[in-house]
């Protein structure tokens, strides 16, 4: 018996979906010990509740199977054509739909395939998921009986090799690590256990550690020394005693520092104050140069997203939910130097990174705490997509870990140097500032409106078919 078309849509939609808990639970597991560690949830509440994420997150791709089977539908055979553009609608929308989580895109799988991530200098992270959507759908229709559609992924396949080898050339090429000013940078990875971060015996042993490593860089030549997200075990401008060994260290080497630290503001009169994951830049002369507030908090780390809905989690909402967002896209200026920083789950949003550059930022940095995510494979996934930015815009990307993985990235995408996990690291890197524009960072997410429009044409005849259904009588 046929099935009807609204359940060839349901069934669309479930394959899609399924595929989205696999792919998710795979990949996103590691939330469930974050809400331990974070939160103080016991496994029975964090495992269902990394569930539930995951589950939420399995809705984009069951839309894209949902709109695929629509296309289809509509075109025949030839609509697995627009498969590239409607995932990459999918992954846009995850992206930006409240609460936004872009963790893991398919084009981040690439972020090691030097000829393969150059892409993103041209059409960013999402028209890189593009490309690998794309080859999959030329594989598909290798197998098919029509001579026009094993054509065309004839013609697809070409020009993705025409597009690695344009990339192979790009790497070996390396113009761009000729260019700009060389800076040496010193970052600083403190291995602070989380359970000590926060507890106030440890404050003076943190800094202690923090100064005895930023005194080896700076013995190496560092010209800025980078520490962690939160790498203050206080607010760096309301505890002058406990910050000024620092301002001593910076003022007496003549060497700017970036140092990430939580920072409160008083409210209005009858308004409650805001609080703010931060970093400050101080100058060489010791002094608070600037500040940036984190503009995009993490959920279930640093707010909880609809925790009306998720009132049984009330020991992770009363941990998390008192950052404030920034608004500006702050670029410190080092002596001279345009530094942007990225704070921890910053470092996955390209558009992010490209408001830094438009801004004049030359170098970008991540400072990140990981310390949440253990030994599992978050602090992994977290580098390679960090990694991303830099080929993306055509520029360096320092990174600064509590407890890693902390290193450098070049600007197309290749490793300059990594640490361990869970070990004190005081390294020096060399990196240029650079000033030239990619492709990318000039125009944006092109690929994602291309993506959108189809999406919202065939989610508008879903609209249109399912009101124009007859209307059973009783």
């Amino acid at each position: 018996m046929a099935r009807s078309a609204g359940a060839r849509r349901r069934h669309a939609f479930l394959l899609g979906a399924t595929t989205g808990v696999i792919y998710f639970g795979g990949t996103v597991y590691w939330v469930a010990g974050t809400m331990e560690l974070h939160g103080g949830l016991p496994p029975v509440l964090s495992v269902p509740i990394a569930a539930l994420l995951a589950a939420y997150l399995a809705i984009y791709p069951g839309l894209f199977a949902l709109f695929l089977q629509q296309a289809v539908r509509r075109f025949g055979p030839a609509g697995i054509w627009l498969t590239p553009l409607l995932w990459v609608a999918a992954e846009w929308l995850r992206g930006t739909v409240k609460p936004g989580f872009p963790w893991v895109l398919l084009g981040t799988s690439q972020a090691t395939v030097q000829p393969v991530i150059q892409l993103a200098s041209v059409v960013g992270v999402y028209g890189v998921s593009a490309f690998v959507a794309a080859v999959s759908t030329a594989a598909v229709a290798l197998t098919m009986s029509s001579r026009a559609m094993r054509q065309a992924a004839v013609v697809a396949l070409v020009a993705g090799v025409g597009i690695v080898a344009w990339g192979s050339w790009r790497v070996a090429d390396g113009a761009l690590l000729e260019r700009g000013e060389p800076v040496r940078v010193g970052i600083v990875q403190g291995s602070i256990p989380q359970e000590q971060k926060w507890d106030a015996r440890f404050s003076r042993d943190i800094i202690d550690r923090y100064l005895s490593l930023s005194r080896r860089v700076i013995a190496d030549g560092a010209e800025l020394v980078i520490w962690p997200e939160s790498s203050t075990p206080f607010p760096f401008d309301t505890n002058s005693a406990m910050a000024e060994p620092i301002r001593l260290l910076a003022a007496r080497a003549q060497v700017p520092f970036i140092i990430g630290s939580d920072r409160s503001e008083p409210g209005a009169p009858g308004e409650p104050g805001r609080y703010y994951n931060a970093a400050v830049l101080v100058g060489a002369d010791g002094q608070s140069r600037q500040w940036y507030h984190k503009m995009r908090l993490a959920p279930f780390g640093e707010y909880v997203p609809y925790e009306s809905l998720l009132f049984f989690v009330g020991p992770l909402v009363e941990k998390v939910s008192s950052f404030t967002a920034g608004t500006e896209a702050v670029v410190f200026d080092a002596d001279g130097r345009r530094v942007s920083v990225a704070i921890c789950y910053e470092s996955i949003y390209p558009d992010l990174a490209r408001r830094f550059v438009e801004q004049g930022s030359a170098l970008l940095a991540t400072i990140t705490n990981d310390a949440w995510f253990g030994w599992s494979s978050a602090p992994y996934q977290h580098f390679e997509q960090a990694a991303v930015r830099a080929v993306e815009q055509g520029r360096y990307v320092v990174r600064a870990a509590n407890t890693g993985i902390s290193g450098a990235v070049d600007p197309y995408g290749r490793v300059i140097a990594r640490t361990p996990l869970f070990e004190p690291v005081a390294l020096t890197v060399d990196v240029r500032l650079l000033t030239e524009r990619t492709i990318y960072s000039r125009i944006g997410d092109v690929v994602v409106w291309c993506g959108l429009v189809p999406a919202a044409w065939l989610a508008a005849t879903l609209v249109l078919e399912w009101r124009r259904r007859p209307t059973r009588r009783p």
